[in-house]
């Protein structure tokens, strides 16, 4: 049976969501077949007055930084970094987007109305009635403002078809944490490679499992799970967790160089 807007609607209303800001991670496979396509799922939480704030990242504009720049526990071997955005300079007008970031964040960012952050990796884009609330802070050094924004807002994380790996609001909860993000590069508006922040591995992030169990709200809608979370109650949880355990975040790769970098503290940097 095909998934209906109106089933959509419904289940938005009985999460408490309806005309509320709501960051979501999303897998539209996860919810089977949808009545008019995943258009129907953004239509329902428009319909609904909610503002919807979606991560559209686009690896495309990576450049490699002059020896110069190169900074010590920044997560990456600088040798194996990508250039593919040396000739590229990102603007919010630009609708580049990784493609697995998912087809509805791709359908958000290509809707007229939509506002795009200026961060020209790790951008977030925003619909609805507090859009421009959302975005108007983020910029190349401040990645995660809308997350902490929608946290001020009272708004709510949700996970749609996919676990704790994909939840960006994570790493602001590591910077609240006293870790430094890492620094990676893009062109600036001159076309010359400038510093921007971006988070760590998140493969570990699962381990948060019995941390965030007490305070999430879980629905099926369709064939998707639904984890529904209060974004400012998820970051304290997350927040104290990682002062009281800074190993929590660490992914079973042993050898892998973000998780030992960010556990150490992040990158070296001269403030």
């Amino acid at each position: 049976m095909k998934l209906l807007k109106a089933d959509i609607k419904k289940a938005i209303r009985e999460l408490g969501l309806n005309k509320k800001v709501v960051c979501f991670h999303s897998s539209y496979r996860s919810f089977g077949e949808v009545d008019n396509g995943p258009q129907t799922i953004i239509e329902a939480f428009l319909e609904e007055e909610c503002t919807l704030l979606v991560p559209t990242f686009s690896a495309i504009y990576n450049v490699i930084p002059p020896k110069d720049q190169w900074i010590q526990r920044n997560g990456c071997n600088y040798g194996n970094l990508k250039d593919i955005g040396k000739n590229l300079t990102y603007s919010v007008d630009s609708n580049e987007i990784n493609d697995t970031m998912g087809i509805i964040p791709k359908l958000i960012l290509h809707m007229e109305e939509r506002k795009r952050g200026y961060h020209p990796l790790n951008s977030f884009t925003a619909i609805g009635p507090l859009a421009d609330n959302l975005i108007k802070g983020q910029n190349p050094l401040d990645v995660y403002a809308p997350i902490r924004e929608i946290a001020k807002l009272n708004g709510y994380f949700v996970l749609m078809g996919v676990d704790l790996t994909r939840l960006t609001a994570i790493h602001y909860a590591e910077e609240l944490a006293g870790r430094r993000l890492f620094r990676r590069w893009a062109n600036n508006g001159d076309g010359v490679p400038m510093q921007v922040a971006v988070g760590a591995c998140s493969q570990g992030f699962n381990n948060f499992e019995q941390q965030v169990k007490t305070i999430e709200n879980r629905s099926i809608v369709g064939h998707s799970t639904w984890r529904v979370f209060p974004s400012q109650e998820l970051i304290n949880v997350i927040t104290k967790e990682i002062h009281s355990n800074p190993e929590v975040t660490r992914c079973g790769n042993i050898d892998c160089e973000r998780c030992r970098d960010i556990v150490a503290g992040g990158p070296v940097l001269d403030d």
